[in-house]
């Protein structure tokens, strides 16, 4: 890739030159997946989180015709206050670099910014999947598929419980992508920490998750990893709560018909409704938690190679 698309802050920038561990957080969840100002109150947060764990955050976004890996503290309010925002995937970032338009990071196009950018480590809130009635839609995120082919882990709390998450495992077991429950033998469910459905592998601390990261690259295998990391049980809402205010949500955007990429905001906005926001307070809760894991990860995986 094209160095000069890369614009670091300063703080990543002095971070690539020491060696020091870094960890990519997303956009969209500021630009789509929370209000102002609680959106811009969530990414300062999610950022400390990172570095209260020993790493430094680099939160990714597009404008100015470049990819910004780290924003400063200016640029996280420009973002936030961004109106309509361009939704940044892989079938879209090209366009939005080229037509010099504000854009805000999905998971796969932050997993294309930090490989480019040489970064490890990646927390999200959960990551995208194959939505529910795909058989006769075809909507699944292209979040999958970024995971089978950019070497790059990714720490979340499964997938986003508004989708078919036995669907999520099998395409991901399909694409070769290992999914690392840490600390846990079941697949988190985003806002819950139980989802019925198994982890294929289990990691105990960030050490273990570090060395099948390095073992991933020593074999050339091109997937990421998917570490499945529960919401803090204080956080939770149960699994049977949730599922009826999902089912509720989903009959509404259906009704409303919305469809593609209007999908989960729209999801995620109602269930808010729905839940006199307890469904936000635990999303700001797991968002924090993966960038602390993540940040744990970064430092293993740094620690490593410099014992080489």
């Amino acid at each position: 890739m094209n160095s000069e698309l890369l614009a670091y802050s300063d703080a990543v920038a002095e971070a690539r030159s020491s060696g020091a561990p870094i960890v990519a957080l997303e956009s969209t969840i500021i630009t789509h997946g929370l209000p102002y100002p609680q959106n811009l109150e969530t990414a300062r947060a999610v950022e400390e989180s990172v570095r209260s764990a020993g790493a430094v955050p680099a939160t990714i976004a597009i404008f100015g015709g470049r990819m910004r890996i780290g924003l400063s503290d200016e640029d996280l309010v420009f973002i936030a206050e961004a109106k309509n925002p361009q939704k940044v995937s892989r079938a879209d970032f090209a366009a939005t670099l080229a037509m010099d338009r504000v854009g805000s990071s999905t998971v796969a196009a932050t997993a294309i910014a930090a490989h480019a950018a040489g970064i490890s480590v990646f927390a999200t809130g959960g990551i995208g999947g194959v939505h529910k009635g795909a058989e006769a839609s075809f909507d699944i995120s292209a979040d999958l598929d970024e995971l089978a082919q950019t070497p790059i882990v990714i720490v979340s709390a499964g997938a986003k419980a508004i989708l078919d998450l036995p669907k999520t495992l099998e395409v991901l077991e399909t694409r070769g992508v290992p999914v690392v429950g840490y600390r846990t033998d079941e697949f988190p469910a985003f806002w819950s920490r139980k989802s019925g459905l198994s982890v294929p592998l289990r990691a105990e601390n960030a050490e273990e998750i570090a060395a099948i990261y390095r073992m991933q690259g020593q074999l050339n295998l091109s997937a990421g990893i998917l570490v499945a990391n529960p919401v803090p049980e204080a956080d939770e809402i149960a699994r049977n709560v949730m599922s009826g205010f999902i089912a509720a949500a989903q009959d509404a955007a259906e009704a409303k018909g919305v469809n593609g990429k209007a999908v989960t905001p729209f999801l995620l906005a109602h269930i808010a409704e729905l839940t006199d926001g307890r469904s936000i307070a635990t999303n700001i809760a797991l968002v924090k938690n993966n960038a602390s894991v993540a940040a744990k990860i970064a430092g293993a995986i740094a620690q490593q190679a410099a014992g080489e």
